[in-house]
């Protein structure tokens, strides 16, 4: 399996450096100008009332900041569609990586582009028509230019890979103008954010996904169907991490633009990338599908790698110098859920370490870890011997088996994830993951900030399905579509 490139993107940003945060002044903008947007043509729904909720939980306490105002999102298909209308917010590496494998789905129209790179927009915009397909509208004016994409009538579905702290605004802005989003990781920075990325959607009655690819990978999805099947006995406990040197990345002066995502490491402590280990285990455990997480200790080591590599590497004079390094080099969180399960996340990008994304999963009747794969499930083994990963191959899932070797990055799983999203919204399915699972997933970036800060102190996860994760439903394991 290829390593998972960074979701990294275009805008400029240049956050402040200190240990608050305070988001920067082009987040406070783009919040402000969503504010003022209210609610746009909803394909035919009665719009909600357009004034935002005062979110007024604190980013510790994982309190919902008000009452319910409307239904939930949870079981709540896509309308049907023969052709699903996209526009791309953001193409640097992740997004001009992305548009391939959106160009290679059948029933998909790349409509608009938008980046404040226009050579960007302008090199994405090459390919949709050498793909076939009509010239797609560039907004590439300044970095409001994704607010007159959205407003755009003859869009479904609007995909957003920009630097994190825009994540937010943009898929608020996206719902309030009735279009369904898929934001890379994290969805937001501030768990109030994420409250509110919950509260919108219901509102407006469109999705807010989290492109969460690494849960497409074949490894993945084959052990979450064995653990769906009983093979491990009952769960009990599960790993995942974001384990990747992105030293020479964060100081590129060309990957990405701008410093933006090594400056988060003057800012919080915490695992900021918690999605990629967390989400596969969440699924694995039924996270929001009958289990939850409930609260998540965190820990971090020194933050001493970014500095000792500037030293090395970067040049008297280089900006970087004036930056503090805050970020643990590597933290360890814990989370538990409702049912007493135990789920262990690691953020390391600042260290020497081949890449990893640790993917274990234990329960009464063996145990599953990755990187290498390997098994040992009784049964079968009882011999203290690790056993064959790929002696467990019919157990691939039914997107792996109709795709053995998917086009894309990330050995296929970008494609995957994409080809299961259309596929729902072509078919008016519900899709895979919601809302709640975006914010649950993201919830551990905040909380473990705040937790290092506490000297380790458990922080409550919120329920942001309001109860309702005590239902189980199906995922992403969930049947193949009749008659596609």
């Amino acid at each position: 399996m290829n390593e998972a490139t960074p979701h990294d993107q275009n805008a400029p940003s240049d956050p402040p450096v200190g240990d608050s945060p305070t988001p920067s002044r082009r987040s406070v903008l783009w919040t402000a100008g969503a504010a003022g947007l209210g609610i746009g043509a909803l394909g035919g729904q009665q719009a909600a009332a357009a004034d935002p909720r005062a979110v007024g939980a604190t980013e510790t306490t994982g309190a919902a900041p008000t009452s319910r105002r409307a239904a939930t999102m949870i079981g709540v298909p896509f309308e049907g569609r023969s052709t699903v209308r996209v526009g791309i917010v953001g193409l640097g590496q992740r997004g001009g990586s992305m548009i391939d494998s959106f160009l290679a789905l059948p029933g998909v129209r790349v409509v608009a582009l938008c980046d404040v790179v226009r050579a960007k927009a302008e090199r994405a915009a090459r390919k949709v028509t050498a793909a076939g397909q009509p010239a797609p509208a560039l907004y590439t004016k300044d970095d409001q230019d994704f607010e007159r994409l959205c407003q755009r009538s003859d869009l479904d579905f609007v995909y957003v890979a920009t630097p994190w702290d825009s994540h937010f605004a943009m898929a608020r802005v996206a719902m309030l103008q009735g279009k369904h989003v898929g934001v890379e990781c994290p969805a937001a920075m501030e768990l109030s954010q994420l409250w509110e990325l919950v509260d919108v959607s219901e509102r407006t009655r469109r999705h807010c996904v989290q492109l969460e690819n690494c849960a497409y990978g074949r490894n993945e999805m084959r052990v979450l169907r064995m653990a769906h099947a009983g093979l491990f006995g009952e769960l009990l406990h599960g790993a995942g991490a974001y384990i990747h040197d992105l030293r020479a990345l964060m100081f590129s002066p060309t990957y990405y633009e701008g410093p933006w995502r090594r400056r988060w490491h003057t800012r919080l402590r915490g695992d900021l990338y918690p999605n990629h280990g967390f989400a596969p285990v969440a699924n694995y455990m039924d996270v929001n599908r009958g289990d939850r997480a409930v609260r998540v200790t965190t820990f971090g080591s020194p933050s001493l790698g970014l500095a000792a590599y500037r030293e090395e590497h970067m040049p008297p004079g280089d900006p970087s110098w004036k930056e503090s390094y805050i970020e643990s080099d590597m933290s360890i969180s814990l989370v538990q859920t409702a049912k007493g399960r135990v789920i262990r996340l690691e953020h390391n990008v600042s260290n020497p370490h081949p890449y990893s994304r640790l993917n274990i999963l234990g329960g009464t009747k063996g145990v599953f870890e990755d990187y290498p794969p390997r098994v040992y499930l009784e049964p079968d083994r009882n011999d203290h011997q690790w056993g064959d990963f790929a002696d467990y191959a019919d157990w691939d899932h039914w997107l792996w088996k109709e795709h053995a070797n998917p086009p894309g990055g990330h050995g296929g799983m970008d494609y995957i994830m994409l080809f299961r999203l259309i596929q729902c919204m072509r078919l008016g399915l519900v899709p895979d993951f919601d809302v709640y699972d975006a914010a649950t997933w993201t919830a551990p970036l905040p909380l473990s900030h705040a937790s290092i800060k506490a000297n380790g102190a458990p922080q409550e996860i919120p329920d942001f399905t309001h109860g309702l994760w005590k239902k189980p439903r199906p995922g992403i394991d969930s049947p193949k579509p009749a008659g596609d």
